[in-house]
């Protein structure tokens, strides 16, 4: 099986898997996402989820966060971790919206990369989740699950990005990162990955592996039962 046939097997098991491809994140509208994939670095969604609504209820405009005070914002995001650094970047973020792009969000990955604070897996989970465009979200999961399926052996998210837009379907590709998410919490973990109940596990590499290591496993116990 080549890896463009593995991607559109990957594809069609992950979507019968997880019908219902959404961001966890909460918003309403563009800036609210935009905003709040700033927080979600290295801090959980369903964290993030409990701290947005009072900061958008306080902040309801890019006029309102560009005029804000970074330290009060910091008291509102604290919990975020990162805080004073997230909410540095929220604030200049704003301001370089209102004063570059007219108060709107741009719809192109390299348009929103010039913002301060916002990476190419910020990008392009709002071009792809607001704008409908194709894109790829490269985060841990991600890289984690798309390694052990034999797409690559690196970590460089942007080289990634580039060798999954040449393997998914432009149509398939958002969802697919989404979806890969909700694969990495619930079955291919970072460790003791559940390879027995994987959706996958007919043409992951890694289960495979992960079936032969149990195989010799047992005819070792079994080996060692018998001279016994």
């Amino acid at each position: 099986m080549t890896d463009k046939e593995r991607a559109l097997a990957a594809v069609d098991a992950l979507k019968k898997e997880y019908p219902d491809a959404v961001c966890s994140l909460v918003y309403t509208q563009p800036l609210q996402l935009l905003i709040a994939t700033r927080l979600a670095a290295q801090c959980t969604d369903a964290r993030v989820n409990m701290v947005t609504p009072k900061l958008f209820d306080t902040y309801k405009t890019v006029d309102d966060f560009a005029q804000a005070n970074v330290e009060d914002v910091q008291q509102l995001i604290k919990s975020c971790g990162l805080y004073k650094t997230k909410a540095k970047d929220i604030v200049a973020m704003c301001a370089a919206l209102r004063d570059k792009f007219g108060g709107n969000v741009p719809d192109t990955v390299e348009q929103l990369v010039t913002l301060p604070g916002v990476g190419r897996k910020t990008a392009n989970l709002v071009v792809g989740d607001i704008f409908n465009k194709p894109a790829v979200v490269v985060d841990t999961h991600c890289i984690r699950i798309t390694s052990r399926l034999g797409f690559h052996s690196i970590k460089d998210a942007t080289k990634i990005e580039k060798i999954l837009r040449e393997l998914l379907p432009p149509e398939e590709s958002n969802d697919f990162c989404h979806r890969i998410v909700l694969h990495g919490r619930a079955v291919c973990t970072a460790r003791s990955p559940k390879c027995s109940i994987c959706c996958m596990q007919g043409f992951c590499p890694s289960a495979f592996k992960a079936e032969n290591k149990t195989n010799t496993k047992n005819k070792n116990k079994n080996k060692t039962k018998g001279e016994i």
